[in-house]
Order: C-alpha cells, then structure tokens, then sequence
C-alpha cells in the first residue's frame, strides 16, 4: 500500500519566544508556505509571518457601505411608492431613515466579515491533517507548534531547517489518513496469502 502523501513537517517548541523567533528564522530562510499554532495570541507573531491580509477588512467595508445603501434607499422608494402626507413633512425625511440604515449597514457588515473570513480559513472543515499528529491537540493548551507545508517549494530542505531550531520534537503530518479499517484488511489479506502458500507447500 502507498505510504500518504505528507501535508508538512511540524515543529513543537514550549515557549512563545520559541516559536516566535522560529518564525522569524523561517521567513528569513526563504519559505513561505508555513503556518503558526499558539494556545494564545502573540504579540509580533502576525508581522513576523509577514501576514498582511486586507480581504476581510474591505468586505467589511464593503459589506457596510451596500446594507447602509439598500436600507436607505428602500425606505425611499417605499415613502415615495406609498406616499402619506403627515402634518405636511418631507416624503423623503434622511433623519427618519437612520436608524434602519444604520441598523442593515451593521448587520451587512457582520455578515459579510464573518462569511469571508470563513470561506479564507477554509471553514467549515471537520477535519484536518495536523489532527493525525499526536500532539498537536496540546496547541490549544501549553504547546506552540511551526508548521511547514509540503507544497513550500523549499520543503526538501525543511527538515533540517527545523532541526536547527531546536524544537521538542519534529513529526511529519500526512496529507490523508488511512481509511478505517484498511490496515486491518491489509493483515487478512496477507495472512490469506500465507495460508494459501503454506497449503500449495504441502
């Protein structure tokens, strides 16, 4: 059976200022396709991975500015569909209509960063390659762990690379895991083999 293709190498370091200088170091080397774990923020780490994303900020924007539209001009257009003269104020009064365009302005916004944020993350995802690393669930506990992916165009020398760092430990995560099962269905099958040639022996 083919061994799994591996998703990347990944480091465990016990300290933030560990993983931080790690990171730094990694950038510095040339690689570009690595991601941080940490059980808390840190402060630098994002600038130190050079991450600079723009995309969720401007469709926040962006969402904001299209609700606060629509919420406005909805109520312009049903003043003027549906026209009621009250006391002989404006048709179209801008003061009336803030709270509803400033109310569909928030909610578009909400919705849009969450939606593009989530969709950037890959999310919802179940499950994840770095699950099959045995000690990656302790990244939500006291560990911080570098991750190099396989698909960095530096990835043949990363293994070396994170040895001189000097992490806890180095595993190598694999991209898929095994079926359930297969390993157990390998085992029958060899042992019907063995059989069968133990029988034509005799």
């Amino acid at each position: 059976m083919a061994e799994p293709r591996p998703y990347g190498l990944v480091a465990e370091f016990d300290h933030a200022d560990a993983l931080l200088e790690a990171v730094r170091r990694t950038r510095q080397a040339g690689f570009r396709r690595y991601e941080a774990y940490s059980p808390f923020p840190i402060d630098g780490l994002a600038r130190a991975e050079g991450f600079s994303e723009p995309w969720v900020p401007l469709a926040t924007l962006l969402g904001g500015i299209a609700g606060a539209a629509i919420g406005y001009f909805m109520q312009v257009y049903t003043s003027l569909d549906f026209q009621i003269d009250i006391g002989g104020r404006p048709t179209v009064a801008p003061p009336a209509f803030a709270l509803i365009t400033f109310e569909l302005m928030v909610l578009f916004a909400v919705v849009t960063s969450v939606v593009v944020m989530l969709l950037m993350n890959g999310l919802p995802r179940l499950s994840h390659p770095l699950f099959d690393v045995p000690s990656f669930h302790l990244a939500s506990l006291n560990k911080f762990f570098l991750v190099i992916e396989a698909s960095d165009r530096r990835y043949g020398e990363s293994r070396d690379f994170l040895e001189s760092l000097h992490p806890v430990r180095i595993d190598e995560a694999p991209l898929s895991s095994p079926a359930p099962g297969s390993r157990t269905k390998s085992r029958r099958a060899k042992s019907r083999r063995a059989s069968s040639g133990r029988g034509a022996g005799a």
